[in-house]
């Protein structure tokens, strides 16, 4: 067989498809943990970076999917956070400069506590993630709650786990969050901000 030839072309061809079938079949037999490093829980908040990848799990609460969180909401009334940051009007732009804000959709029902996610809060941010949880809750560390946020965002893993750390014990984190949501085709509405005074963490550096 000459080399350059039309035939050792084609057996070329045919032995890297077959090696990388091969290679295919290897990982496909792999447990995920050998493909993809799993993210550890850190021992506080997650500080920076939010939109990243998320540990699978977070100790003391229930991940729940798109239709986890739907059926919770219609079985036992779960109250549903969105803890999203709002979208604030740039500072670069001139004062004369029209601006207006993307509606934010949600998960129809959900209370929208903008910057209560971040990994440190203000104390009146607290206060206002403290005082919402309590009047949703009717004051009952007991009811579901469920916080999510965007997939692959550690804001909802730090509300949630806050929420932890005031004495809720049914604490749902909706990982994949308003994604999930979305590919689940379900239904959204506008959300506004509760009432309250807050802080985001960019305004406070």
């Amino acid at each position: 067989m000459k080399h350059g030839s039309k035939d050792s072309n084609n057996y070329y061809r045919f032995g890297r498809t077959i090696q990388s079938l091969s290679i295919l079949v290897l990982f496909s037999f792999l447990p995920v943990d050998n493909v993809i490093a799993q993210i550890e829980q850190p021992d506080g908040y997650r500080m920076e970076f939010y939109d990243d990848n998320v540990p699978a799990e977070l100790d003391g609460a229930s991940p729940v999917t798109a239709v986890e969180v739907k059926r919770l909401q219609e079985s036992a009334g779960a109250v549903v956070v969105d803890v999203i940051p709002q979208q604030r009007r740039p500072n670069f732009l001139p004062e004369n400069q029209i601006w207006i804000p993307v509606d934010h959709k949600g998960i129809p029902g959900a209370i929208w506590l903008p910057d209560t996610g971040y990994g440190a809060l203000s104390d009146i941010t607290e206060k206002y993630f403290q005082h919402h949880l309590d009047i949703a809750s009717n004051g009952n560390k007991d009811h579901p709650l469920v916080f999510y946020c965007r997939a692959d965002c550690w804001m909802s893993w730090n509300a949630a786990k806050r929420a932890l750390t005031y004495g809720y014990t049914n604490v749902h984190w909706f990982y994949d969050g308003i994604d999930d949501w979305f590919f689940e085709g379900f239904d959204v509405e506008v959300l506004t901000p509760a009432e309250g005074q807050r802080q985001a963490e960019v305004l406070d550096k």
